[in-house]
């Protein structure tokens, strides 16, 4: 009978060892899923940003090309 107690309560402190670990790791988990959402994001603003900014590109080409033959 004093093995089945042993067992018992030797069972349930690994169950709780596990539950524990398994806790930490989920915290550990969810950080890095929040830095690479974080991360997505910029690079989502980034990536709406370089059409405007292409575009900006060309209209300074364009006026610069207009002051060039303005000058010659």
């Amino acid at each position: 009978m004093s093995e089945i107690i042993v067992a018992l309560i030797t069972g349930g402190v690994t169950l709780l060892g596990v539950l524990i670990a398994n806790s930490k790791a989920q915290a550990v988990t969810d950080t890095k899923l929040e830095e690479l959402t974080r991360e997505v994001r910029a690079h989502n603003n980034f990536a709406q940003r370089v059409p405007v900014v292409e575009e900006q590109i060309k209209v300074i080409n364009h006026r610069i090309s207009d002051l060039e033959e303005y000058h010659k």
